[in-house]
């Protein structure tokens, strides 16, 4: 019992972490399946395509001599931007060419595009590194290597505290867009309804690809955080990540921006704590790869209870 206690601090540092990781991806998800009623599955690939890029970005300022020459800080909020305009303008093209002409079509339809869009990101990121580097893993320059001492035994990382920062100010500054701002309310409008809000004088095609420029432009945001964090990516690194931040964007309420921050959070911490508590607790029969089978249960046990999810409110078939 006092080992455990003794790891809880870290352990929360980091499933505090991942959890930010995973919510600004869910909330990618949960952005377009408010406007759209859509899940659209191709943002775990533009996740990866934003890793990628902020990667590139990083590596390129180093092989360029600038990583050493300027802060760290000002290098990541470089790679971060470039990764955000790349991967929301990657969101908007992706919208208009494969969901846009099947937007009236059966959701099934929509649904197998954003499979094959999937798929086609993997590939050509696996093809255009393959013949630019002969490799398609690419490791992550390391950008802090200082550390906050908190406690004897407890210290956290610089990257960290930047990871988290960044992340906390993306999900405020989107809440208060969504709230304050006269695009946000018009999100808010046509995601409560469409044909209503195109009789209010709203355009409706512009404020569907303004989310999907916001929620791809956060996946890639979350991407290059992810890099920066773990140090390593490939082109299928979105699929299980994108997997479980959807999973975080229907625990918390598929729909509700604040649902997918709480989501995400709590899977994140739930992953870290039962990858470090399990093998203790079980005496070493069930070790840390079974984190997200532990995770996965108990979410599964709290959506049996509560389907709708955390903070998602449960909404009648419309007529």
């Amino acid at each position: 019992m006092e080992q455990m206690t003794g790891m809880i601090p870290q352990l929360f540092i980091d499933g505090l972490t991942l959890g930010f990781v995973y919510a600004i991806v869910a909330l990618g998800y949960t952005m377009v399946y408010g406007i759209l009623e859509f899940i659209n599955f191709a943002h775990s690939e533009i996740f990866m395509v934003g890793a990628f890029v902020g990667t590139e970005v990083l590596l390129y300022l180093q092989s360029a001599g600038y990583l050493t020459n300027i802060p760290a800080p000002l290098a990541l909020m470089i790679a971060l931007l470039v990764a955000m305009i790349l991967s929301g303008t990657l969101g908007v093209f992706i919208e208009r060419i494969a969901y846009k002409p099947v937007r009236s079509a059966p959701k099934l339809v929509a649904f197998i595009s954003a499979i094959g869009v999937s798929f086609f990101l993997q590939d050509a990121v696996r093809l255009i590194e393959g013949l630019w580097k002969n490799a398609f893993y690419l490791s992550t320059p390391k950008l802090f290597s200082g550390s906050i001492k908190i406690t004897g035994t407890l210290e956290i990382p610089e990257k960290v505290i930047y990871i988290m920062v960044i992340a906390v100010f993306m999900m405020v500054g989107l809440t208060l867009f969504v709230n304050k701002h006269k695009l946000g309310k018009a999100m808010r409008a046509v995601a409560q309804d469409r044909n209503t809000a195109s009789l209010m004088s709203i355009n409706t095609d512009m404020i569907i690809s303004l989310t999907f420029l916001i929620g791809a432009g956060l996946g890639g945001a979350a991407g290059t955080l992810f890099s920066v964090q773990y140090a390593l990516v490939h082109p299928y690194v979105g699929f299980v990540l994108g997997m479980k931040a959807f999973t975080a964007a229907v625990f918390g309420g598929i729909g509700s921006l604040p649902g997918a921050m709480l989501g995400g959070i709590l899977l994140g911490l739930l992953e870290v704590f039962g990858a470090g508590f399990l093998g203790i607790l079980t005496n070493g029969a069930i070790g840390a790869e079974y984190k997200d089978v532990f995770a996965f249960a108990i979410l599964i046990i709290i959506l049996i209870f509560k389907p709708s999810g955390l903070l998602g409110k449960t909404v009648g078939e419309k007529v």
